[in-house]
């Protein structure tokens, strides 16, 4: 037993890795591709991917959202936990990065399951529940510009069936939450996420030191 969390060392973190990523190779190779563009650091760890595959699959999810897709390297880890008919709506803005995605999701012949909409996040959120789309998510992951956070998580609330899971990416910042002397507008916004949705009593939630931290939430109503 422990008080606290115990420290992760990169030996530590190695061995987290070895004793449990069952990373599919072609997940390998994509993270791989990834990781040698410029913007390598928006990409989501292994064992971050490995743990959302396996909240969608414990709870039988047939309908997923995701903001933020960048290479399509969480999409498909969520779409390949998906059923055979089920469906994954992600929400992107840059063409050459989903194009990666498009062609890895090709591959692992998961296509069929992805609707990937190119158009600023809040206007889709926006159309998905003007089309009837709410309460009809079991899982949303949020992983996009960190100053909409609140703006995304509020639709996602929305969209989520009650019962149903949101995911919220990088709430530490790299530790820069706790650090005064950052105060931009991306850690701003984390900041007063983390605080509302501790308070939020429409969700019951927990924060978990996983990656950048991983905010987890469940609607209740």
């Amino acid at each position: 037993m422990s008080r606290n969390t115990t420290e992760l060392t990169p030996r530590l973190y190695e061995y987290v890795l070895d004793v449990s990523l069952r990373e599919p190779p072609l997940l390998a190779e994509l993270r791989a591709e990834t990781a040698a563009m410029p913007m390598a650091l928006m990409q989501i760890s292994p064992e971050q991917g490995q743990f959302m595959a396996l909240l969608v699959e414990a709870m039988g999810a047939r309908k997923a959202l995701e903001v933020g897709t960048f290479t399509g390297y969480s999409a498909l880890w969520v779409a390949l936990a998906l059923p055979a008919d089920g469906r994954l709506v992600c929400c992107d803005i840059n063409e050459e990065y989903t194009a990666v995605a498009r062609r890895y999701w090709q591959r692992a012949g998961i296509a069929d399951r992805i609707d990937l909409r190119l158009a600023p996040a809040v206007g889709t959120l926006d159309s998905l529940i003007a089309g009837g789309g709410a309460n009809s998510f079991d899982f949303a992951f949020i992983d996009a510009d960190k100053e909409n956070y609140d703006s995304y998580y509020e639709r996602a609330l929305r969209l989520v069936r009650p019962g149903g899971l949101i995911v919220v990416d990088n709430v530490l910042w790299n530790g820069d939450v706790v650090d005064p002397a950052k105060n931009d507008a991306n850690v701003t916004a984390i900041r007063a996420l983390n605080r509302k949705i501790k308070d939020d009593r429409r969700v019951a939630a927990s924060l978990l030191p996983v990656a950048d931290g991983l905010m987890i939430v469940r609607r209740r109503v």
